[in-house]
């Protein structure tokens, strides 16, 4: 097992091994995600070194595969939940309601009736509310439990506008509101335990200005807090901590984010914590896909593969760069054939969508038709966004852990995408029955 220091701060996808990955295609598939267990360990074992006197909890919605949770649960890592589905997953994975938060954005109604069940349950579960109309829904349903409040600093930052949640109205409540309304809760018999912001996802070192200013405006707020309502358990600053998609990018120096953070923080009587989600996962997973077309267009040489944007939308929803590596290439290199020579070329999915496009003139080695490719950082917010547009079903997740390679998540097919509808008409009809005996399954559902 590798020790935090010697374990690099990015993994680049040149250091992946080609010929395993290409093994792992052919005995798999393709589109495959392949994520690897350990080098998930080792990026939250970094978190947990740098910040010393901190709560660590992972964002699940990075990458919520039970076998990433599990693993981080064992690691001593809480769990962060934006949804019902992800508390049950975290529960499903041995984390008990002390090592979890659940921090929903507008929740639904029926989110908000399985936490007040789960919380009978787990008692020690924190729910964090983002809006007074949440927390008057929560004191509706009989939930008197841990309460914290996400408010909104007014200042964000990220990789994309899209993700830079700390200014944007639809996230907490206004900071200069935060007193008054947790004072309310307090008053109301609600268990108030903390403060939460998150400024946004991806922040890189050229943005930790914003940080700092965010993190300062939260140790402010929380020492107002503890004024009026008493102690609070912690100060939840979020994550955000981003990692280096492109080749040439430096990594983020964790250790002087997390000095900056604290300084920012200053002195409160509470416990730091917070919540990184894709520099845990991001650099621990890849996507693999074949090459099944090459077309000379107008300006530019095409590359066809089997994934797309339904596989990871990152590149089509933010502008993402991802590395690619032209794994057939790079084996036949190694085995003396030679070189490839690089051109521009456009790498594109099947989905018929103009921005179904990993990468643009982008210079890579000449592809040919049955190249395995690989697509790097695609451990975060790759399968977790997949989608089944153009009745595409979704890939396989294999993981590596303990010396071993294993199935953790199998394709599916089209009668998976179809199976919804399919059972839709299968109770229809069983409805339809108990009101007309003459009705029958060959009259009603094509499907059999």
């Amino acid at each position: 097992m590798t020790d935090v220091a010697d374990s690099p701060s990015i993994r680049r996808l040149s250091e992946w091994d080609a010929a395993e990955l290409r093994t792992l295609a052919e005995e798999y598939g393709s589109p495959l995600y392949v994520l690897d267990l350990e080098r998930v360990r080792q990026n939250y074992r970094r978190l947990a070194a740098a910040f010393p006197d901190a709560d660590v909890l992972y964002a699940v919605k990075a990458n919520a595969l039970g076998d990433v949770l599990s693993t981080l649960h064992e690691a001593g890592a809480g769990l962060e939940c934006a949804s019902a589905g992800e508390v049950k997953r975290a529960l499903e994975a041995g984390a008990s309601g002390s090592e979890i938060h659940y921090t929903a954005v507008n929740p639904p109604a029926g989110d908000l009736d399985w936490i007040v069940d789960a919380w009978e349950d787990h008692p020690a579960l924190t729910v964090t509310a983002g809006s007074v109309d949440t927390i008057d829904r929560l004191a509706d349903r009989g939930y008197d439990g841990r309460l914290c409040l996400r408010v909104n600093p007014g200042i964000g930052a990220g990789h994309h506008e899209k993700v830079r949640t700390g200014a944007a109205a639809k996230f907490g409540v206004p900071a200069e509101r935060a007193v008054d309304v947790l004072a309310d809760a307090a008053d109301r018999g609600f268990d108030v335990v903390g403060i939460h912001a998150h400024v946004g996802s991806g922040v890189s070192s050229d943005q930790l200005d914003a940080h700092r200013e965010f993190v300062a405006r939260m140790g402010d707020l929380a020492r107002d807090v503890a004024g009026v309502v008493g102690g609070l358990e912690f100060v939840d600053v979020g994550g955000g901590f981003g990692v280096p998609y492109h080749e040439d990018e430096e990594p983020l120096a964790l250790e002087s984010v997390a000095d900056a953070t604290r300084d920012a923080l200053g002195a409160v009587d509470a416990r730091l914590t917070i919540e990184p989600g894709r520099y845990v996962v991001a650099d621990a997973g890849v996507l693999l896909t074949e090459v099944n077309t090459v077309k000379d267009a107008r300006e530019t040489t095409v590359v066809g593969v089997d994934a797309g944007m339904t596989t990871l939308i990152r590149p089509a929803m933010y502008d993402a760069y991802h590395p690619i590596r032209n794994l057939t290439a790079d084996a036949a290199a190694s085995s003396g054939a030679g070189e490839r020579e690089t051109v521009p070329q456009t790498v594109a999915g099947p989905i018929c969508e103009s921005g179904d496009v990993f990468c643009a003139d982008r210079e890579l080695p000449v592809s040919e038709r049955g190249d395995s490719l690989a697509i790097g950082n695609a451990g975060a917010y790759g399968y977790e966004m997949a989608n089944q547009y153009n009745s595409r079903p979704r890939p396989a997740s294999v993981v590596r852990g303990d010396g071993d390679v294993r199935l953790a998540r199998r394709r599916e097919t089209v009668a998976d995408v179809m199976r919804p509808e399919r059972e839709a008409r299968r109770t229809s009809v069983a409805d339809r029955k108990t009101d007309d005996p003459r009705a029958t399954d060959s009259d009603n559902d094509p499907v059999r």
